[in-house]
């Protein structure tokens, strides 16, 4: 069998984290380059990656891989949820948690939460006013996500703290990741923060949960749904426990993303006249000044290609795997026990796929043109029994917002700034300051 080549640029001890955590896209973008199937080192630890969509479906795919070492640093927050757990738990787990993100369930969330939400973001800015965008996504979306949960009754006293806890979480959580194991108990500032954010967080779910077992009602939440879920094999509910699991779980990595990527779609908006106008023509013909629903995001044909750009351009890094036996994939022996990843990053920007990978074309995602790539070429949300059930939920959310913000407030790039990502869970920008200019539906 052929033998793997290493990336260039490999440290003594550290590997290729350093250059990974500073340079990100370049750095992932260079990887077809040295084959389909490549080897890098985090710290000392050999991975794996690989870099074709036809490699990438067959690893996300294949029963022969479980969670890797990423979701292994990442259980003491996590728990046994679905980023972290394997094998029957986890279908299991999988099987009771879909229902909470059917197309009905996400109709409820939208009209009882994240429409009113986005509506009352959009009513408390003045006209000239120099937001803080990226800081204030991820506020709504952390608010979004808690009330989601959450009903008003139950949940008000945990919804402070999960916006406290949450973003500190975030910050860390891809260092800590990527870090060799010991790097974790030292005495750091950002390991005392994560620890102490994840364990006031993990303090604060259980009441919740329980009292809402108790009152047994379906109050039309993301909880309601969890406590109602049956195993379709025993019919036994999920503990306590893994409820608390599958909540940390679902605030902590599906809010990020939608935080990311909603202010991402306004900066790749504000600085892109010709995709700014066609956005707004669009918002106006359909909603005419008034906010967003749920029935208005199909009809939102574009915002929907400008969602899709932004998760091709800013996805979450890396997904990583294990072999849970000797695997050949892409001509390559992988041992049982060996880390394979792929990033999104690596396919999302191969010319191959995506002409102008640098560019920002919504026009890509029309709907023959799109039809055109191959499978796995395009996982913002992974793939396989493992594809998020939030994905749908996200999109949803990030529409509404985007649509019914853009009704009233053409938002503006602050001149001097510069805007770039930086490496934390997803692809942040490093500061979005913005203002908000007011404007009205074209006739």
């Amino acid at each position: 069998m052929p033998s793997v080549t290493t990336v260039p640029g490999r440290w003594p001890l550290i590997g290729h984290s350093i250059t990974l955590l500073r340079s990100p896209v370049e750095f992932l973008a260079s990887l077809p380059a040295s084959g389909d199937v490549v080897r890098v080192f985090l710290g000392p630890l050999p991975v794996y990656l690989v870099t074709t969509p036809e490699l990438a479906q067959q690893l996300l795919t294949s029963d022969k891989f479980d969670k890797g070492i990423v979701f292994d640093k990442m259980r003491p927050l996590f728990g046994n949820g679905l980023a972290t757990s394997n094998g029957a738990f986890n279908q299991r787990q999988r099987r009771m948690v879909l229902p909470a993100f059917s197309r009905a369930r996400v109709a409820t969330y939208a009209e009882n939460v994240i429409t009113t939400l986005a509506t009352e973001l959009r009513d408390s800015w003045h006209d000239g006013q120099r937001l803080e965008f990226d800081a204030l996504m991820q506020d709504f979306v952390m608010t979004v996500a808690g009330r989601t949960l959450f009903s008003a009754e139950l949940g008000q006293e945990v919804l402070a703290e999960i916006r406290r806890s949450i973003p500190i979480m975030l910050k860390h959580v891809l260092v800590r990741a990527f870090s060799p194991s010991f790097v974790e108990k030292l005495p750091l500032r950002a390991n005392r923060e994560f620890d102490a954010a994840a364990a006031r967080l993990r303090e604060a779910i259980p009441a919740v949960v329980v009292g809402a077992r108790k009152q047994g009602a379906d109050h039309g939440d993301l909880l309601s749904a969890l406590l109602a879920a049956r195993d379709g094999d025993t019919g036994e509910a999920m503990t306590d426990e893994q409820v608390h699991d599958e909540v940390v779980t679902i605030l902590t990595t599906g809010a990020e993303t939608t935080a990311v990527a909603l202010a991402w779609f306004f900066h790749e908006v504000g600085t892109r006249p010709a995709v700014r106008r066609r956005f707004h023509a669009e918002v106006d013909a359909v909603l005419g000044g008034r906010p967003a629903t749920f029935a208005d995001v199909a009809k939102l044909e574009h915002t929907g290609r400008i969602i899709n750009e932004v998760l091709r351009r800013t996805p979450p890094i890396i997904l990583m795997r294990r072999a849970r036996e000797d695997v050949e994939i892409g001509g390559v022996l992988v041992r049982k026990g060996s880390e394979i990843a792929v990033s999104q990053h690596t396919l999302h920007r191969d010319p191959r796929w995506f002409p102008d990978p640098d560019g920002f074309d919504p026009d890509r995602w029309e709907p023959s043109r799109a039809a055109s790539l191959p499978k796995g070429a395009f996982i913002p949300f992974g793939g396989g029994a493992r594809f998020c059930p939030g994905h749908f939920l996200a999109h949803t959310e990030i529409a509404i917002a985007a649509a019914t913000i853009a009704t009233r407030w053409d938002l503006v790039p602050v001149a001097g700034q510069r805007v770039y990502a930086q490496v934390k869970a997803t692809m942040q920008p490093n500061r979005l300051p913005m203002t908000a200019v007011s404007r009205k539906p074209s006739a």
